[in-house]
This record gives structure tokens, sequence and C-alpha cells, in this order.
């Protein structure tokens, strides 16, 4: 006897009425149907679910695209909560970033199970590794550099005080010094020492910049965390990491190498070099970029990115989170580490 085929799983189901109420409410809708709700792939940090719903009436009426945005199992210490970076996302597509459209937002455990925020779907790739290696993407790839520096440029235009973002840590508390100081903190208390580590932080204790008056940063501004649709960009994604920082912070982790991926020889995000890059944000913002600056916090970028890949394979190794990413993740540190040692090579860094 031919055996039945076991039922499709539906990680969704028991979620779908509740967050089909909070739909309604919070759209105006007299019912939502929720048609589809599966997680969807990427999101090192935090979970995202697709949504298609169809709203009869309030301020959604018809077929939506949409996507639910909330906390993975374990996390990074630095990362916002769900409700700070939906407030963060308003702030960033107020001032005109090209970003997907937040919607609502729920701190309600009942609903979902734990905190969430609702945005509009853009479509699109946000994968670096395609990105960075696309053919067909390459005769555009300049002018997306250009539209990157034009989109970095207007974050930074949001200045504080903001009272929408009142909760942001002010610039003196997460800075250069206290970053470099959360570095040794996490170094000091790791399990396996990094010499490179301690010492590029050192570098970056005796380099600190000059103060700097802060913007909103994005913190991950780079190739991964924005969505193409073709050859047009679509949304800048990933928010979690946003806080008040030097401007040349972004642009720093932007072009720092463990960011270009497949085309390391492409210093701006992998797609182009940075005189296109550099030229657009210049030209939206107003004023010359500091080549000393972006040089500091591209230092500093390597070590930051080499405790967060710590961090996540800390997630699966100490955490016991079982997660294939989380564990691969850790080898990264190394690849930062002789990026270290090449930039502050005194034969090699022209501007150490």
């Amino acid at each position: 006897m031919a055996g039945t085929a076991p039922p499709q799983s539906d990680p969704g189901r028991e979620r779908r009425a509740p967050l089909a109420w909070f739909l309604a409410a919070a759209s105006g809708a007299s019912a939502v149907e929720i048609v589809r709700l599966t997680p969807l792939r990427g999101g090192a940090i935090q979970e995202n679910w697709a949504i298609d719903a169809h709203f009869s009436g309030g301020s959604l009426a018809g077929d939506q695209r949409l996507v639910l945005r909330t906390a993975a199992p374990t996390g990074v210490a630095a990362s916002l909560d769900r409700l700070q970076e939906f407030e963060v996302l308003k702030a960033a597509f107020t001032a005109g970033v090209t970003v997907p459209q937040p919607l609502f937002v729920s701190g309600d455990p009942a609903i979902f199970g734990k905190p969430f925020f609702i945005m509009r779907r853009v479509g699109g790739i946000a994968a670096a590794h395609r990105i960075t290696r696309d053919a067909a993407l390459e005769p555009a790839l300049p002018a997306i550099a250009e539209r990157l520096g034009r989109e970095l440029a207007r974050i930074h235009t949001i200045h504080p005080p903001n009272s929408d973002l009142a909760f942001l840590p002010a610039y003196e508390e997460v800075g250069p010094a206290p970053q470099i100081a959360g570095f040794r903190a996490y170094l000091d208390n790791h399990p396996t020492p990094r010499p490179v580590l301690e010492w590029a932080s050192r570098w970056l204790e005796t380099h600190l910049p000059s103060p700097s008056e802060p913007v909103l940063c994005h913190h991950d501004f780079r190739t991964g965390n924005y969505m193409l649709d073709g050859t047009t960009l679509t949304g800048i994604l990933d928010w979690e990491f946003a806080g008040w920082g030097d401007p040349h912070e972004d642009i720093g982790w932007f072009c720092s190498k463990g960011w270009r991926f497949a085309r390391l020889d492409r210093e701006a995000g992998g797609i182009s070099d940075r005189a296109s890059f550099y030229h657009a944000y210049e030209s939206e913002a107003g004023r010359p970029i500091d080549l000393r600056r972006v040089f500091f916090w591209e230092v500093l970028a390597s070590v930051r990115w080499a405790i967060i890949a710590l961090q996540q394979s800390d997630r699966y190794i100490l955490a016991g989170e079982r997660s294939l990413d989380l564990a691969l993740t850790g080898r990264r540190a190394t690849e930062c580490e002789l990026e270290l040692l090449m930039l502050l090579d005194p034969s090699g860094a022209p501007n150490a």
C-alpha cells in the first residue's frame, strides 16, 4: 500500500490568528487573511518572516507583501531591540533614505512570542556574493556605488537631539574610546587569546581622532545590507546597530576589506573604486571626506568585525544555538587579523 506523504510543515501556523488580529487592528481593516507566513533566509542576528496577506479595508486595503522582523533566539549585545530599530527605520524613512516603509510595531509577546515590527517587503536580492560576482551588474556598479554614497549622506543628515531617538546612547558613550574599551573587555574575557586584536586595539587607543559632530550612523552599511532589484536600489536593510557616530565610521566600514567579498580589489563595498562612492557622498553631504579619519575607522572596522565574528560563533559554541552559519562565522576573525597586520604595516599604511 502506498504511503501517504507527511503533512507540509507550517512554522507560522499557530501565529497566524493573533497576527491577523493585530494587523487588522493596526491598519483599521475589518479583517485580514494571512495567505503566507514563512521565515526568510538571511539575517544572522534577527529573524525575518515574509507575510502575504489580504486586507479588507483600512489603510492597507488589498493584497500586501510585508516583512515581520523579530529577534533571533540569541543575539549580540550591541543590537537595538525591535521597538528601537523601528523608530530608527522611521527616522530614516522620513529623511528620504531608501528603506522599506515601516508600518506597525508591537511589544506584546502574546501576538508573536516576542516583540516585532512590520514593514513593506521590497523586491530584489541582498546576497553580497552574488552582487559582487554578477557579470550582468558590471556596467551599473559605479552608478550603484554613487547611489549608495548619496544614500549614506542622507542618513547622516539626522542629528541629535532627536526626540524620537532619545533612547540612543549619547555619542560620548559610544564613540571610538568606549568602543575600544568594549573590545578590550570582550578579549580579556574570551577563552582564546587574540594577540593581533589586542595589538590593533592599542594602536587605535594611541591614534584617536579629534571629536566629531555626531550624526546617525547605520553602523552596518555594507554590501549585503542593501537590496537590488536588477540594477535598482530598493532598500537599505538591517538597522539594528544604528546609533550616533562619526560619519567617517560608516565610510570606513563600507570600504573595509571584510565587506568586499568576491572583489577585494574594489575598495568601495566590493563594487567600485572609492572615487565614485566618495564623490557622490561629498556632493550630497556638501562636505569633504577626511581620508585620515576614514583610515582610523577602517582599522577599527576590522577589529569590530573580528569581535562580532567571535560573538557570532560564541552563540554556537557557548550559547548552544544550533546554526552552522554562526559556527563558521568565527573564522572571519582570522581574516580580519591578517588585514590588520597589512593595514598597520609601517611600510604599507601611509596614513598610519
